[in-house]
């Protein structure tokens, strides 16, 4: 297998703290810092969140607009993705930083269960979020933390909600969520060829699952999401020192398999977003 894997960098996401390790970045300049070597390492895309300077999760579009613009800047053609998850805000305050026109967003097409709370998307919800990113030309990435969201993501496409092809995540090892196991991966990667048949798609993994996903979806075809958002060790006993020593990882992983690292031109074209 010969075709370029395409490595995303989750940078902070909207739990991890310094507390639970120093090497997560916080303000829109620690992040800047952390994605720019990210990038370096061999990841495309930028997962995206912001937080206030206290760590607290927001969806504020400026703190989005200073770190798109950052890594414009200091990343060139790296893909931007920007999270309009149901951490950082509620209702249509997540879509805030659409208009941006970022290259893409999350969309989560479902709730399910998270380990202390349910993760909220109502269809009203789902429907704007979806709406505004067909207005502002973003392309979204479905986040699948269940198998029906596929089948959802399958609907809305059908009925041109959903104007483009979806490209896929498969989220696994969230507790109370869909487990880091192999015939679950399994029947979501069928159920995802089934619907979608050559799509590109991806897969992330949680914690301690994040290097199995990672090995799993390389060799499969599919490409690979990491990064201090999903994970802050490298093994059990050991921090990771930055977000590009878990891309550095994922290289290796790409490279055992036999894939080259896509860089942000071919990425681009893999996923038929619009030139940098």
């Amino acid at each position: 297998m010969s075709d370029p894997v395409i490595i995303c960098v989750a940078i902070t996401g909207s739990v991890p703290r310094k507390s639970d390790n120093p090497a997560v970045p916080i303000t829109v300049e620690e992040q800047l810092e952390s994605t720019q070597a990210a990038f370096e390492a061999g990841a495309s895309i930028a997962h995206c969140h912001v937080r206030l300077d206290d760590g607290t999760p927001t969806s504020d579009p400026e703190r989005f607009a200073r770190l798109k613009e950052g890594i414009e800047a200091h990343c060139p053609g790296m893909i931007v993705q920007l999270s309009t998850g149901g951490r950082s805000g509620a209702g249509q305050e997540r879509g805030g930083m659409i208009p941006l026109r970022p290259d893409m967003c999350s969309l989560s097409v479902g709730s399910n269960n998270f380990p202390t709370r349910v993760y909220e998307n109502p269809p009203d919800l789902v429907d704007w979020l979806a709406a505004e990113m067909a207005a502002y030309d973003v392309v979204p990435e479905i986040e699948c933390f269940d198998l029906s969201h596929l089948y959802q993501a399958a609907k809305m496409h059908a009925d041109g909600r959903l104007p483009r092809l979806p490209y896929c995540q498969f989220v696994m090892g969230v507790k109370n969520a869909m487990p880091a196991d192999r015939v679950a991966f399994d029947a979501m990667l069928t159920s995802k060829r089934h619907l979608f048949g050559d799509a590109p798609w991806c897969a992330a993994g949680i914690g301690p699952a994040q290097l199995e996903l990672n090995d799993w979806a390389i060799a499969a075809g599919g490409h690979a999401r990491t990064g201090l958002e999903d994970n802050i060790r490298l093994d059990r006993d050991t921090l990771a020192p930055s977000n590009a020593a878990l891309v550095a990882r994922t290289v290796e992983v790409a490279a055992r398999h036999g894939r080259p690292v896509a860089t942000p031109a071919e990425a681009r074209a893999i996923l038929g977003l619009r030139a940098a």
